[in-house]
């Protein structure tokens, strides 16, 4: 059988992404779209112009081949499953927990056909469908309970592991899905439903295989990956996101070839609520195996507009929260997340977000101009923003973006970094900044390099 996997969206959709297909490389060969029998497109639904480029992607699946079957999933899928079914009988939307049934399946019918000296064909495989659509009440995307830490359902790694030729060399590792918050922009935690997370065992033995794999860093993912719990959240000694980095130190401390370096893990995004003592501390003594970079959302400078946001922290906490970091971690780089023309924002608010970017010297603004998603209380409201103005400020806060990245490049240079060889010549600096890799340095090890 012959495969293709087209990903969309944020690093937990391309870690879920490689996870299928290292699954399907056990019984078959990754070619490009047009020569696939089964293509698997991982969708994303977290503004508008994701939404068009999602259905885009099916779409542009069904065209590559006529006999290949598309398989849907993903955020976008989970949200309107219909909308992918009736674009043809080629198609079949299947949930992220039956994503590793479905493709078993698939494999097992290939394997028999293979075996019967029949060409591989998909074409009668039973589908595994979604579960049902997706319920938009609030309550049904928290769950029943705030107070459990449900477990991911998943009680092996994948069958081959997503590091090596055609892999990233980032390796991400996912340890939590879901989210328990509600921003009233977002439409996420419904397509993902409520926070849960992997038990801290058998993410020590996934990230443990991948040191010995010989991985030089290792990226920890999650919907909301600060909520992350190994053990009920009212237990006060239920291991926390610091607690699983400190055990992943220390159980791949040794977990290398001599002369190489241990790996590292790099923390993809961390809400600010859920960057504690334990984790600064963290920071601040783990000499760099867990990278002194953060991603932490902002999404807007004014205390008004992140009240309607319904963010849990205002603008002052939040710059409390970074002038901590900076004090604990005087090498820490900080990236973030801002939206620009939320309803009701005015020019003066978004003044103030400006001047809290600069003042937190992002190293780097993913700016965003705010995506009307149906379904999401931000959406109803009459105070929309017009597009022009939130096109400008967008534009404004990558302005700001590229001086504050280009400031915090020089307040670096001459300094030596740990970074990551990537293909290109090019490595991954700790704190997120590309540099030239020696030349002759393997990829995916890591190697001292001057800013």
């Amino acid at each position: 059988m012959n495969f293709a996997v087209v990903n969309l969206g944020c690093k937990v959709n391309r870690v879920e992404s490689d996870d299928a297909a290292a699954r399907l490389a056990a019984c078959g060969v990754e070619t490009p779209e047009a020569e696939a029998d089964l293509i698997v497109v991982n969708t994303c639904t977290v503004t508008g112009e994701a939404e068009k480029k999602t259905r885009k992607a099916v779409r542009r699946a069904l065209r590559a081949n006529d006999r290949a079957r598309v398989l849907v999933t993903g955020c976008a899928a989970a949200i309107d499953a219909a909308f992918y079914e009736a674009l043809g009988d080629r198609v079949t939307v299947v949930g992220k927990a039956q994503l590793a049934d479905a493709i078993r399946d698939w494999c097992e019918a290939c394997s028999s056909r293979s075996a019967a000296g029949e060409p591989a064909d998909l074409a009668n495989v039973p589908a595994v469908q979604a579960e049902g659509p997706a319920d938009l009440s609030r309550g049904a995307a928290r769950g029943a309970s705030e107070t459990a830490c449900a477990p991911i359902e998943q009680g092996d790694v994948a069958p081959l592991l997503h590091i090596g030729s055609g892999f990233r060399n980032r390796v991400g590792v996912k340890v939590q899905d879901g989210c328990d918050n509600a921003c009233t922009y977002c439409i996420v935690h419904v397509a993902r439903g409520r926070a849960t997370s992997r038990p801290a065992d058998e993410v020590v033995r996934e990230c443990a295989a991948y040191a010995r794999a010989g991985a030089g860093e290792i990226v920890l993912t999650g919907i909301n990956l600060g909520s992350y719990c190994d053990g009920g959240r009212r237990d006060p000694s239920a291991t926390r996101l610091a607690g699983l980095l400190r055990r992943l130190l220390d159980e791949t401390a040794d977990l290398h070839e001599p002369g190489a370096l241990p790996v590292r893990f790099r923390i993809s995004s961390v809400e600010p609520r859920d960057v504690d003592d334990a984790l600064i501390d963290l920071l601040a003594v783990a000499d760099g195996r867990v990278c002194r970079h953060l991603h932490l959302p902002l999404q807007a400078g004014s205390s008004k507009v992140l009240r309607e946001m319904a963010r849990p922290y205002d603008a002052e906490r939040f710059r409390v929260l970074v002038e901590r970091l900076y004090a604990a971690v005087p090498e820490l780089a900080l990236s973030t997340d801002i939206i620009a023309g939320f309803p009701g924002e005015t020019d003066a608010e978004f003044q103030e977000t400006l001047a809290l970017a600069r003042a937190c010297r992002f190293a780097k603004i993913h700016a965003f101009p705010y995506s009307r998603r149906a379904g999401t209380p931000a959406a109803a409201r009459a105070d929309q923003v017009p597009a022009e103005v939130k096109a400008a400020r967008a534009a404004a806060l990558r302005a700001l973006g590229d001086e504050l990245r280009a400031s915090e490049r020089a307040r670096r240079v001459g300094t030596v970094e740990l970074a990551l060889v990537e293909e290109g010549g090019v490595a991954m600096s700790e704190s997120y900044f590309e540099l030239p890799a020696p030349v002759g340095a393997p990829l995916g090890t890591l190697v001292k390099a001057t800013m």
